[in-house]
Protein backbone atom coordinates (compact mmCIF):
# COMPACT_ATOMS: atom_id res chain seq x y z
CA UNK A 1 0.00 0.00 0.00
CA UNK A 2 1.40 3.30 -0.57
CA UNK A 3 1.99 5.78 2.40
CA UNK A 4 -0.46 7.92 3.08
CA UNK A 5 0.52 11.80 2.37
CA UNK A 6 1.29 13.53 5.92
CA UNK A 7 -1.11 15.60 6.92
CA UNK A 8 -0.69 19.24 7.10
CA UNK A 9 -1.56 21.69 9.47
CA UNK A 10 -4.76 23.84 7.78
CA UNK A 11 -3.74 27.13 6.78
CA UNK A 12 -4.76 30.09 8.79
CA UNK A 13 -6.99 32.49 7.02
CA UNK A 14 -5.64 35.53 6.05
CA UNK A 15 -6.40 37.81 8.69
CA UNK A 16 -8.14 41.94 7.10
CA UNK A 17 -5.63 44.45 6.09
CA UNK A 18 -5.85 46.46 9.16
CA UNK A 19 -6.89 50.04 7.99
CA UNK A 20 -4.50 53.20 6.87
CA UNK A 21 -7.16 56.05 6.59
CA UNK A 22 -8.59 57.25 9.41
CA UNK A 23 -11.94 59.47 8.93
CA UNK A 24 -13.46 61.14 11.78
CA UNK A 25 -16.87 62.32 11.33
CA UNK A 26 -17.25 59.54 8.78
CA UNK A 27 -21.35 59.47 9.35
CA UNK A 28 -21.66 62.78 8.50
CA UNK A 29 -23.11 64.66 5.28
CA UNK A 30 -19.37 64.85 3.90
CA UNK A 31 -18.01 62.36 5.72
CA UNK A 32 -20.26 59.28 4.45
CA UNK A 33 -19.70 60.48 0.75
CA UNK A 34 -15.90 60.25 1.64
CA UNK A 35 -16.08 57.01 3.18
CA UNK A 36 -17.94 55.88 0.29
CA UNK A 37 -15.42 57.32 -2.16
CA UNK A 38 -11.98 55.53 -0.48
CA UNK A 39 -14.04 52.55 -0.15
CA UNK A 40 -14.84 52.80 -4.31
CA UNK A 41 -11.08 53.73 -4.35
CA UNK A 42 -9.80 50.37 -2.13
CA UNK A 43 -8.97 52.01 0.64
CA UNK A 44 -9.24 50.28 3.80
CA UNK A 45 -11.05 52.45 5.87
CA UNK A 46 -11.76 53.24 10.24
CA UNK A 47 -14.62 55.43 10.40
CA UNK A 48 -14.23 56.98 14.04
CA UNK A 49 -17.73 57.36 15.24
CA UNK A 50 -19.59 58.33 18.66
CA UNK A 51 -22.28 56.49 19.81
CA UNK A 52 -21.80 52.94 19.44
CA UNK A 53 -23.81 50.50 17.45
CA UNK A 54 -26.32 52.48 16.28
CA UNK A 55 -24.52 54.89 14.16
CA UNK A 56 -22.69 52.33 13.33
CA UNK A 57 -25.50 50.15 11.44
CA UNK A 58 -26.81 53.34 9.48
CA UNK A 59 -23.50 54.32 8.21
CA UNK A 60 -23.26 50.87 7.06
CA UNK A 61 -26.64 50.61 5.52
CA UNK A 62 -26.05 54.05 3.91
CA UNK A 63 -22.90 52.50 2.01
CA UNK A 64 -24.47 49.52 1.33
CA UNK A 65 -27.40 51.34 -0.24
CA UNK A 66 -25.09 53.44 -2.22
CA UNK A 67 -23.21 50.45 -4.10
CA UNK A 68 -19.97 50.12 -1.47
CA UNK A 69 -18.91 47.20 -0.18
CA UNK A 70 -18.22 47.48 3.73
CA UNK A 71 -16.03 44.69 4.68
CA UNK A 72 -13.32 47.02 4.26
CA UNK A 73 -14.74 49.51 6.73
CA UNK A 74 -13.70 49.29 10.44
CA UNK A 75 -15.19 51.46 13.02
CA UNK A 76 -13.68 52.51 15.78
CA UNK A 77 -15.24 54.82 19.22
CA UNK A 78 -13.38 58.10 19.03
CA UNK A 79 -14.21 61.26 20.66
CA UNK A 80 -12.46 64.55 19.03
CA UNK A 81 -13.07 66.57 22.40
CA UNK A 82 -10.92 64.13 24.13
CA UNK A 83 -6.89 63.64 24.28
CA UNK A 84 -5.69 60.75 22.52
CA UNK A 85 -9.58 60.63 20.89
CA UNK A 86 -10.34 58.93 23.97
CA UNK A 87 -9.53 55.66 22.34
CA UNK A 88 -9.41 52.22 23.65
CA UNK A 89 -6.36 50.10 23.96
CA UNK A 90 -8.13 47.49 21.59
CA UNK A 91 -9.15 50.68 18.86
CA UNK A 92 -5.81 52.30 19.04
CA UNK A 93 -4.17 48.74 17.79
CA UNK A 94 -6.39 48.86 15.42
CA UNK A 95 -5.07 51.93 14.29
CA UNK A 96 -1.61 51.19 14.19
CA UNK A 97 -0.77 51.30 10.45
CA UNK A 98 -2.90 54.39 10.05
CA UNK A 99 -0.85 57.21 7.54
CA UNK A 100 -3.95 59.85 6.74
CA UNK A 101 -6.08 60.73 9.40
CA UNK A 102 -9.16 63.09 7.90
CA UNK A 103 -11.02 65.22 10.25
CA UNK A 104 -14.45 66.36 9.38
CA UNK A 105 -15.60 65.76 12.37
CA UNK A 106 -17.20 69.38 13.96
CA UNK A 107 -20.66 70.98 15.66
CA UNK A 108 -22.45 73.02 13.00
CA UNK A 109 -25.24 74.73 14.88
CA UNK A 110 -25.87 78.43 15.70
CA UNK A 111 -26.88 79.63 19.09
CA UNK A 112 -23.96 77.39 21.19
CA UNK A 113 -22.38 78.62 23.84
CA UNK A 114 -18.50 79.28 23.75
CA UNK A 115 -17.59 76.62 26.12
CA UNK A 116 -20.06 73.71 23.42
CA UNK A 117 -18.08 75.19 20.47
CA UNK A 118 -14.83 75.79 21.70
CA UNK A 119 -14.97 71.83 22.47
CA UNK A 120 -16.29 70.29 19.50
CA UNK A 121 -14.24 72.63 16.85
CA UNK A 122 -10.93 73.59 18.74
CA UNK A 123 -10.41 70.91 20.95
CA UNK A 124 -12.25 69.05 18.35
CA UNK A 125 -9.14 69.95 16.08
CA UNK A 126 -6.46 69.28 18.18
CA UNK A 127 -6.62 66.52 19.68
CA UNK A 128 -6.44 64.67 16.16
CA UNK A 129 -3.59 66.66 15.12
CA UNK A 130 -1.58 65.85 18.14
CA UNK A 131 -3.27 62.01 18.50
CA UNK A 132 -1.22 61.96 14.46
CA UNK A 133 1.46 62.81 15.44
CA UNK A 134 2.08 59.84 17.08
CA UNK A 135 1.27 57.71 14.23
CA UNK A 136 4.75 55.99 12.85
CA UNK A 137 3.57 55.75 9.02
CA UNK A 138 1.93 58.91 9.15
CA UNK A 139 1.77 60.57 5.63
CA UNK A 140 -0.74 63.55 5.70
CA UNK A 141 -3.34 64.76 8.12
CA UNK A 142 -6.19 66.52 6.28
CA UNK A 143 -8.13 69.09 8.06
CA UNK A 144 -11.60 70.51 7.03
CA UNK A 145 -12.64 74.25 7.58
CA UNK A 146 -14.14 76.44 5.55
CA UNK A 147 -14.14 79.09 2.74
CA UNK A 148 -14.92 82.00 5.45
CA UNK A 149 -12.90 80.74 8.21
CA UNK A 150 -9.98 80.60 5.65
CA UNK A 151 -9.46 84.36 5.92
CA UNK A 152 -7.29 83.74 9.27
CA UNK A 153 -3.85 83.26 7.98
CA UNK A 154 -1.58 84.68 9.32
CA UNK A 155 -3.13 84.82 12.80
CA UNK A 156 -1.65 82.62 15.76
CA UNK A 157 -2.99 79.79 18.51
CA UNK A 158 -3.65 80.65 21.42
CA UNK A 159 -5.22 83.92 20.81
CA UNK A 160 -5.07 86.26 23.29
CA UNK A 161 -7.87 86.63 25.28
CA UNK A 162 -8.84 90.32 23.64
CA UNK A 163 -8.97 88.99 20.44
CA UNK A 164 -10.65 85.98 20.74
CA UNK A 165 -13.12 87.77 22.97
CA UNK A 166 -13.83 90.07 20.33
CA UNK A 167 -13.82 87.24 17.07
CA UNK A 168 -17.06 85.34 19.66
CA UNK A 169 -18.20 88.94 19.60
CA UNK A 170 -18.73 89.60 16.12
CA UNK A 171 -18.83 86.13 14.75
CA UNK A 172 -20.77 83.95 17.17
CA UNK A 173 -19.67 80.54 18.58
CA UNK A 174 -19.69 78.49 15.51
CA UNK A 175 -17.81 80.64 13.19
CA UNK A 176 -15.21 81.84 16.31
CA UNK A 177 -14.73 78.23 17.73
CA UNK A 178 -14.09 77.17 13.36
CA UNK A 179 -11.61 79.68 12.45
CA UNK A 180 -10.12 78.75 16.23
CA UNK A 181 -9.51 75.62 15.37
CA UNK A 182 -8.37 76.45 11.70
CA UNK A 183 -5.66 78.70 13.26
CA UNK A 184 -4.55 76.39 16.23
CA UNK A 185 -3.81 73.34 13.41
CA UNK A 186 -2.16 75.56 11.35
CA UNK A 187 -0.05 77.02 14.24
CA UNK A 188 0.45 73.71 15.56
CA UNK A 189 1.15 71.56 12.43
CA UNK A 190 4.95 72.42 12.10
CA UNK A 191 5.69 72.51 15.71
CA UNK A 192 4.83 68.83 15.84
CA UNK A 193 6.14 67.70 12.53
CA UNK A 194 2.97 66.86 11.02
CA UNK A 195 2.19 67.57 7.42
CA UNK A 196 -1.08 69.13 7.46
CA UNK A 197 -3.59 70.16 4.89
CA UNK A 198 -6.36 72.44 5.55
CA UNK A 199 -9.49 72.33 2.91
CA UNK A 200 -11.77 75.22 3.11
CA UNK A 201 -14.88 74.25 1.39
CA UNK A 202 -17.38 76.21 0.44
CA UNK A 203 -21.43 75.95 1.25
CA UNK A 204 -21.36 72.08 0.02
CA UNK A 205 -24.75 71.33 -1.77
CA UNK A 206 -26.07 68.20 -3.21
CA UNK A 207 -24.83 65.28 -5.62
CA UNK A 208 -23.66 66.65 -9.24
CA UNK A 209 -25.48 63.74 -10.78
CA UNK A 210 -28.52 63.32 -8.07
CA UNK A 211 -28.85 66.15 -6.23
CA UNK A 212 -29.12 64.02 -3.27
CA UNK A 213 -28.55 66.58 -0.12
CA UNK A 214 -28.64 65.31 3.35
CA UNK A 215 -28.26 68.60 5.12
CA UNK A 216 -30.40 71.22 5.76
CA UNK A 217 -28.98 74.15 7.00
CA UNK A 218 -27.55 76.95 5.23
CA UNK A 219 -28.61 77.37 1.63
CA UNK A 220 -31.04 74.54 1.86
CA UNK A 221 -33.24 76.98 4.58
CA UNK A 222 -33.43 79.43 2.20
CA UNK A 223 -35.13 76.68 -0.86
CA UNK A 224 -37.05 75.78 2.17
CA UNK A 225 -38.54 79.07 2.43
CA UNK A 226 -38.66 79.34 -1.14
CA UNK A 227 -40.90 76.27 -1.81
CA UNK A 228 -42.77 77.54 1.13
CA UNK A 229 -43.75 81.18 0.17
CA UNK A 230 -41.91 82.65 3.17
CA UNK A 231 -38.90 84.34 1.00
CA UNK A 232 -40.10 87.86 0.28
CA UNK A 233 -37.12 89.10 0.14
CA UNK A 234 -32.72 88.07 0.68
CA UNK A 235 -30.16 89.50 2.84
CA UNK A 236 -27.15 91.04 0.62
CA UNK A 237 -26.61 92.91 -2.14
CA UNK A 238 -26.30 91.86 -6.25
CA UNK A 239 -22.96 91.73 -5.81
CA UNK A 240 -23.59 88.88 -3.19
CA UNK A 241 -22.15 85.52 -3.19
CA UNK A 242 -22.12 82.12 -1.68
CA UNK A 243 -20.08 80.16 -3.51
CA UNK A 244 -21.20 76.60 -3.83
CA UNK A 245 -19.66 73.03 -3.86
CA UNK A 246 -20.76 69.91 -5.17
CA UNK A 247 -20.79 67.00 -2.25
CA UNK A 248 -19.04 64.29 -3.95
CA UNK A 249 -16.58 66.77 -5.41
CA UNK A 250 -15.56 67.68 -2.39
CA UNK A 251 -15.45 63.99 -1.51
CA UNK A 252 -13.06 63.21 -4.24
CA UNK A 253 -10.86 66.10 -3.62
CA UNK A 254 -10.42 65.23 -0.07
CA UNK A 255 -9.83 61.18 -1.09
CA UNK A 256 -6.81 62.81 -3.48
CA UNK A 257 -5.12 65.56 -1.22
CA UNK A 258 -3.16 62.86 0.79
CA UNK A 259 -2.10 61.39 -3.02
CA UNK A 260 -1.30 65.19 -4.43
CA UNK A 261 -0.16 67.05 -1.26
CA UNK A 262 3.78 66.92 -0.15
CA UNK A 263 4.26 69.97 1.23
CA UNK A 264 4.75 70.66 5.15
CA UNK A 265 1.66 72.81 5.27
CA UNK A 266 -0.96 73.49 2.69
CA UNK A 267 -4.12 75.39 2.58
CA UNK A 268 -6.92 74.88 -0.36
CA UNK A 269 -10.37 76.59 -1.04
CA UNK A 270 -12.29 74.49 -2.72
CA UNK A 271 -15.83 76.33 -4.42
CA UNK A 272 -17.05 76.64 -7.76
CA UNK A 273 -15.80 79.58 -9.45
CA UNK A 274 -18.52 79.78 -11.47
CA UNK A 275 -21.19 80.42 -8.78
CA UNK A 276 -23.44 83.34 -9.69
CA UNK A 277 -24.63 85.52 -7.12
CA UNK A 278 -27.03 84.85 -4.78
CA UNK A 279 -29.90 86.71 -6.11
CA UNK A 280 -29.27 84.27 -9.33
CA UNK A 281 -28.30 81.54 -7.66
CA UNK A 282 -31.76 81.57 -5.41
CA UNK A 283 -33.59 82.64 -8.94
CA UNK A 284 -32.05 79.14 -10.48
CA UNK A 285 -33.57 77.54 -7.71
CA UNK A 286 -37.04 79.17 -8.36
CA UNK A 287 -37.21 78.34 -11.79
CA UNK A 288 -36.45 74.56 -11.42
CA UNK A 289 -39.26 74.52 -8.22
CA UNK A 290 -41.65 76.67 -10.45
CA UNK A 291 -42.36 79.38 -7.86
CA UNK A 292 -41.29 83.13 -7.70
CA UNK A 293 -38.04 84.45 -6.63
CA UNK A 294 -37.81 87.10 -4.40
CA UNK A 295 -37.06 90.26 -5.96
CA UNK A 296 -35.81 92.63 -2.92
CA UNK A 297 -32.76 92.86 -1.77
CA UNK A 298 -32.21 94.20 2.50
CA UNK A 299 -28.35 95.74 3.23
CA UNK A 300 -27.11 93.24 5.30
CA UNK A 301 -26.18 95.78 8.42
CA UNK A 302 -30.05 96.72 8.37
CA UNK A 303 -31.29 92.92 8.51
CA UNK A 304 -28.93 92.46 11.61
CA UNK A 305 -30.52 95.60 13.26
CA UNK A 306 -34.36 93.86 12.93
CA UNK A 307 -35.63 91.03 15.33
CA UNK A 308 -35.09 87.77 13.71
CA UNK A 309 -38.72 87.10 14.41
CA UNK A 310 -39.53 89.52 11.78
CA UNK A 311 -36.57 88.25 9.50
CA UNK A 312 -36.48 84.61 9.87
CA UNK A 313 -32.87 84.88 9.49
CA UNK A 314 -30.70 83.24 12.33
CA UNK A 315 -28.10 86.18 12.87
CA UNK A 316 -25.01 84.04 12.53
CA UNK A 317 -25.52 83.15 9.18
CA UNK A 318 -24.61 86.85 8.13
CA UNK A 319 -21.61 86.54 8.60
CA UNK A 320 -21.57 84.54 5.38
CA UNK A 321 -22.90 86.91 3.22
CA UNK A 322 -20.25 88.34 1.55
CA UNK A 323 -19.13 90.30 -1.88
CA UNK A 324 -15.43 88.98 -1.48
CA UNK A 325 -13.80 86.85 -4.11
CA UNK A 326 -11.67 83.93 -3.26
CA UNK A 327 -8.50 82.14 -4.04
CA UNK A 328 -9.12 79.09 -6.06
CA UNK A 329 -5.63 78.66 -7.90
CA UNK A 330 -4.33 75.53 -5.57
CA UNK A 331 -7.37 73.61 -5.14
CA UNK A 332 -8.01 73.71 -9.25
CA UNK A 333 -4.21 72.57 -9.64
CA UNK A 334 -5.04 69.52 -7.37
CA UNK A 335 -8.30 68.73 -8.60
CA UNK A 336 -7.21 69.01 -12.44
CA UNK A 337 -3.91 66.05 -11.42
CA UNK A 338 -6.68 64.01 -10.00
CA UNK A 339 -9.09 64.63 -13.14
CA UNK A 340 -11.63 66.31 -11.45
CA UNK A 341 -13.90 69.09 -12.93
CA UNK A 342 -16.79 71.17 -11.00
CA UNK A 343 -20.57 70.14 -12.68
CA UNK A 344 -22.25 72.84 -13.93
CA UNK A 345 -23.40 74.80 -11.03
CA UNK A 346 -26.63 75.83 -12.67
CA UNK A 347 -27.77 72.09 -13.37
CA UNK A 348 -26.68 71.26 -10.26
CA UNK A 349 -28.36 73.98 -8.29
CA UNK A 350 -31.47 73.03 -9.71
CA UNK A 351 -31.53 69.29 -9.34
CA UNK A 352 -30.07 69.98 -5.19
CA UNK A 353 -33.40 71.86 -4.64
CA UNK A 354 -35.48 69.58 -6.22
CA UNK A 355 -34.19 66.67 -4.29
CA UNK A 356 -34.60 69.01 -1.33
CA UNK A 357 -38.19 69.42 -2.30
CA UNK A 358 -38.60 65.14 -2.86
CA UNK A 359 -37.04 64.78 0.48
CA UNK A 360 -39.81 67.44 2.01
CA UNK A 361 -36.84 68.82 3.90
CA UNK A 362 -36.18 66.16 6.73
CA UNK A 363 -35.04 67.96 9.76
CA UNK A 364 -31.19 67.27 10.94
CA UNK A 365 -30.56 64.85 13.72
CA UNK A 366 -30.09 66.02 17.24
CA UNK A 367 -26.60 66.95 18.18
CA UNK A 368 -25.11 65.08 20.44
CA UNK A 369 -21.60 66.64 21.23
CA UNK A 370 -19.38 66.98 18.47
CA UNK A 371 -20.51 66.06 15.43
CA UNK A 372 -19.53 64.90 11.85
CA UNK A 373 -19.10 67.84 9.60
CA UNK A 374 -21.52 69.61 7.42
CA UNK A 375 -18.92 71.75 5.88
CA UNK A 376 -20.44 74.91 6.20
CA UNK A 377 -18.17 78.29 5.37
Amino acid sequence: MPTPAPLRPPVPPQSAPRPTTLLLGADGFLGRWLALDLLHGGHHVAAGLRGGSARDAALRAWLTAHGADTTALTTVDADVSRPGLGLSAADEDRLAEVRDVVNLAARYAFGLSRTEARAANLDGAVHPLRWAAGRPALRRVVHLSGYRVGRSAGLRHPLPPSDAARLYRELGAYEASKTEGDIAVRTLAPELGVPLTVVNPGAVIGHSRTGEAGQYLGLATLVEQLWTGRLPALAGSRRTVVPVVAVDHLAAFLAAVPVHDTAGVQVHTVLDPATPPLPELVAIAARRLGVRAPRLLLPVGLVRRLPRALTGVEPETLSFLSEDVYDTVSAEALAGAAGLAHPPVERLVGDWAARLVADRFPGAAPARGPEPASAAG
